[in-house]
């Protein structure tokens, strides 16, 4: 690795795009839209607005699980949001969330339409509205908020420390890659010291396996910022075991694939959901071969 360079940071800060590295083209440090564009609606209730990063997969597998359980009301329009062309600076985009974050919803059921932003919040807010994967025994209900809240404070260090220094930094740096290797590796070990008694996080398969599996189960699995080795994922050796069983799931495998855009295998790929037997026609290696 190279070795960290001086830097004396100035008395006021200035945007400098050329140091911004990989995503210097979006990223910029003020809210609000910065186009006008409408989002679209289809003809379902829920419409989600995502990308299938970590946290735009929580919600997708959440969907594809309730509708496995037979929640109808579950039916959902995904439409994609293109964050590396800043599709989530719209100003329909940011009426849904300010914060200008995949993913976004918007729940038509009601009277009013109302947004609901933060994957998080999200997973809450649909476990809440169908009644499932929401233990309803008090104890496993506090111990599945307290992991819940543990991903959701926990994966920004994985994924906006260790990812951003160790995969998309324009020069790597051994400092925060140290730093943040150390911090994710100790996260492993929380996890894995806590699946080595339990199978699921809650008691039973929740909202909180799903969202700690968008970002650390696929990590273990080797599908995130191709770490696995450099991490030694596999001395986790119960967090693998539950990453494989939460990963053999069908309803996570539909999930993964919505709002799908990067990867070599296509049939993974569906760029819009708007019904179940997209998964079966529309995929994009249907598309391809059309």
């Amino acid at each position: 690795m190279a070795s960290d360079q001086s830097y004396t940071p100035p008395e006021v800060w200035t945007n400098d795009a050329e140091s911004g590295g990989k995503f210097a083209s979006i990223n910029r440090p003020v809210a609000g839209p910065t186009h006008d564009k409408e989002l679209e609606i289809g003809k379902h209730p829920l419409q989600l607005y995502s990308l299938a990063t970590p946290n735009g997969a929580k919600v997708t597998i959440l969907l594809e699980e309730l509708l496995a359980l037979g929640h109808t009301g579950a039916e959902y329009d995904a439409w994609l949001i293109n964050i590396g062309e800043g599709d989530q600076f719209g100003s329909g985009f940011v009426e849904v969330n300010p914060n200008s974050k995949i993913p976004a919803l918007m729940d038509r059921s009601g009277d009013t339409p109302q947004r609901v932003f933060e994957s998080g919040s999200i997973m809450m807010y649909l476990a809440e509205k169908f009644g499932a994967f929401i233990p309803e025994d008090p104890a496993k209900r506090a111990e599945m908020m307290s992991w819940l809240f543990w991903q959701m404070g926990s994966a920004p260090y994985l994924g906006g420390g260790f990812g951003h220094f160790y995969a998309y930094a324009p020069e790597k740096y051994e400092y925060p890659i140290n730093r943040f290797t150390m911090e994710t590796k100790r996260q492993l070990d929380v996890l894995d010291r806590h699946l080595a008694v339990n199978e699921w996080f809650a008691g039973e398969y929740s909202i909180a396996d799903i969202a700690i599996w968008a970002w650390y189960g696929q990590l273990v699995l080797g599908r995130l910022y191709d770490a696995a080795e450099f991490l030694e994922v596999a001395s986790y050796k119960n967090v693998m075991r539950w990453a494989k069983a939460v990963d053999a799931r069908p309803a996570v495998t539909r999930g993964r694939m919505v709002n799908r855009t990067f990867g070599d295998d296509l049939s993974m790929q569906l760029h819009e959901r708007h019904d179940a037997s997209d998964f079966e026609t529309k995929t994009q290696d249907k598309i391809a071969n059309d």
